[in-house]
């Protein structure tokens, strides 16, 4: 089924044209990544198919079409949240059932009177249209999505206002996923989201029963989900078939195939002015040159590839081989704000050409580690040593080196005042910061441009050990591809932070996981850290006695004491996990009793299964709560 359809969508911003006729059309089980640089016109084209804008008016044959079907609901997450700020969490979420918490309420305003014949037809058809509606389900739905968004049940009494800016659009985001839009937009979804939500966002995303449509520079969240891309270059919409890995291999073929176009076109192009300028004036060829004027003014113009065009250049390069023990960091404390303890006892090594990646849940703890281990913040006790010849190169997530009253310019004369004005706009040229934004103040540009200004300062540092805190951050797909490229041959050895699975992967030779007071190191990149993990979470495998594999966790002593306390935590998590499957097959069973007519049709025995249900999922979250807290502390 049709969703909604654009026709010759076109839009100008300031004399700048950055759709073209564009033209899409979203089905009920399409799954669409729409890609693009910064500033391509991704974010109108949603604006224009959610109604926030229209497209500019255009004469025949191009006027703009919109088709939407009437029946279709379109979720897109709001700038501003749209959350009601005094609102609590719980409360927020039970508004998108708020129609089918009136109908509870008055069936039990209907079950607490008298129910008389009077009556009868009424509780019969609400009853009717509250099961049909899965109105039992509205906690298991409030609290599977706000626990998978990261809002243990602890958190549902909050006040909306005292939530952090990541926490009102994780929230926003887990209200969309539970108004259930037959088209789902998402713009840039996790970029406030960790590792675990992320994969548990991936998860139910995939199970997601109508259409999606994704804004997203995370090329292996765009892998794992969508079936085809749309990428809008220069204006023009171009849809392909396949994730975005498969699109990647076809703009190649594709591109491949525009230059051979180009270039055969450019020699034509050359070969006819040649004739036309040398033949024009002349009387007996004049009227071929003529001709071939005509034909020279009537060509469509076949554009350049864009891939061909110029883009960031960065290399990072050192003077000084170090030792080859270059780092080891041996029972620090990881200790934040007033006193506060992330992790007791943390060890860990780096050797020279090691790429290791620090993962972990937001406010773990990592960006702290990296400036502990550069000295920049204390720690008291345990030992930090570095090898000697090393050399560190830091790119801060925060941009705290920075003047932001600066220009540009200055940012890189501040540190070397040395070189020429030349030198320094061929620099930042290398980066793609050009014209006047070498002018601007450092505060004015983008993130990313201010990404590739660091980026450009750390190639003069040369460096022979970069420490990076989330490097991607704020780039378009192609810097990103670029910045990859360069950690990737630099033969140096890397320390860094990312949620950038792709990067992760693609770079990391050891993965350093950090838990609440607990770390491990794991050889190899991000599929084989999942793989790990995965083995580690099968349920199955831990009720059927199998062993798991595990990597040693750093500091993986255990004393007497311990050893039984594990022996007691492991007796518990089959016990609950015993307990679970029978609450389980009971719910099941309850939910298949209260849909039966002639249960419903006796309100005592229905309220006596309504009861022993809301019961039953009350114990069954508790122990699922005591599961996941024993699981986490493996």
């Amino acid at each position: 089924m049709m969703i909604i359809t654009l026709e010759n969508i076109s839009k100008y911003y300031g004399g700048n044209q950055v759709l073209k006729n564009a033209a899409l059309t979203i089905e009920d089980n399409d799954r669409i990544g729409l890609i693009g640089i910064n500033g391509c016109g991704k974010s109108t084209l949603l604006r224009i198919i959610t109604g926030l804008e229209i497209p500019d008016t255009q004469p025949e044959p191009y006027i703009p079409r919109i088709s939407k079907n009437k029946d279709a609901v379109i979720g897109f997450l709001a700038q501003d949240s749209g959350l009601e700020k005094n609102c609590t969490i719980i409360n927020e979420m039970k508004g998108v059932f708020r129609e089918l918490l009136d109908i509870s309420a008055r069936l039990e305003e209907l079950r607490n009177s008298n129910l008389t014949e009077q009556f009868a037809d009424e509780y019969s058809g609400k009853t009717a249209y509250f099961e049909a509606n899965d109105g039992y389900l509205i906690d298991v739905k409030i609290s599977k999505i706000l626990n998978g968004m990261g809002f243990p049940p602890e958190t549902y009494e909050r006040i909306i206002s005292t939530l952090s800016g990541g926490e009102k659009t994780r929230l926003a985001l887990a209200k969309l996923l539970l108004e259930n839009p037959g088209l789902l937009i998402l713009d840039e979804p996790t970029n406030h989201l960790d590792f675990d939500t992320i994969m548990w966002f991936e998860e139910y995303l995939r199970d997601y029963k109508g259409a999606l449509l994704v804004v997203s520079h995370d090329r292996y969240f765009l892998d794992k989900l969508i079936t085809s891309t749309c990428e809008i270059e220069r204006g023009v919409l171009r849809r392909f078939k396949g994730n975005y890995s498969a699109f990647a291999a076809q703009k190649a073929e594709l591109v491949t195939r525009q230059l051979k176009e180009y270039e055969a076109q450019q020699a034509e192009i050359a070969k006819l002015q040649d004739y036309v300028d040398r033949n024009l004036v002349r009387a007996s060829t004049s009227n071929m040159a003529k001709s071939r004027r005509t034909k020279l003014e009537s060509m469509d113009i076949i554009e350049k590839p864009v891939m061909f065009e110029k883009s960031a250049k960065i290399r990072f390069t050192y003077d000084r081989m170090p030792v080859k023990e270059l780092l080891a960091v041996e029972n620090i404390d990881l200790t934040v704000g007033k006193n506060i303890t992330l992790i007791e006892s943390l060890s860990f090594g780096l050797r020279r050409g090691e790429k290791l990646g620090i993962v972990g849940a937001n406010g773990i703890g990592k960006s702290s580690l990296l400036k502990v281990i550069q000295g920049k913040l204390p720690y008291s006790r345990g030992q930090i040593k570095w090898g000697d010849y090393v050399k560190t190169a830091y790119f801060e997530q925060a941009n705290d080196y920075f003047n932001m009253n600066d220009k540009v310019m200055n940012a890189v004369h501040r540190l070397y005042p040395k070189m020429t004005e030349l030198e320094v706009r061929s620099l930042l040229g290398s980066v793609r910061i050009t014209g006047e934004n070498v002018y601007k103040k450092v505060g004015v540009i983008s993130g990313g441009e201010r990404a590739k200004l660091r980026f450009a300062i750390m190639m003069l540092e040369r460096g022979n050990v970069l420490i990076l805190d989330e490097p991607t951050n704020h780039l378009d797909i192609d810097t990103r591809e670029t910045l990859e490229d360069a950690l990737c041959e630099f033969d140096g050895s890397i320390i860094f932070v990312s949620h950038d699975r792709y990067l992760l992967n693609k770079l990391s030779t050891r993965i350093l996981e950090i838990k609440e007071n607990n770390a491990r190191c794991i050889d190899g990149g991000f599929d084989e850290y999942m793989e790990l993990k995965r083995k580690q979470q099968n349920v199955a495998d831990v009720i059927t006695g199998e062993r798991i594999e595990r990597p040693q966790s750093v500091g993986n002593y255990r004393t007497k004491e311990q050893r039984a306390h594990e022996t007691k935590k492991r007796v518990r998590i089959k016990e609950l996990e015993s307990e679970i499957r029978r609450a389980e097959l009971l719910v099941a069973e309850l939910q298949q009793d209260m849909e039966n007519p002639d249960i419903c049709a006796d309100y005592q025995i229905l309220s006596e299964k309504i009861a022993l249900y809301e019961q039953t999922k009350s114990q069954l979250s508790d122990l699922t709560d005591e599961w996941l807290l024993l699981q986490d502390c493996e």
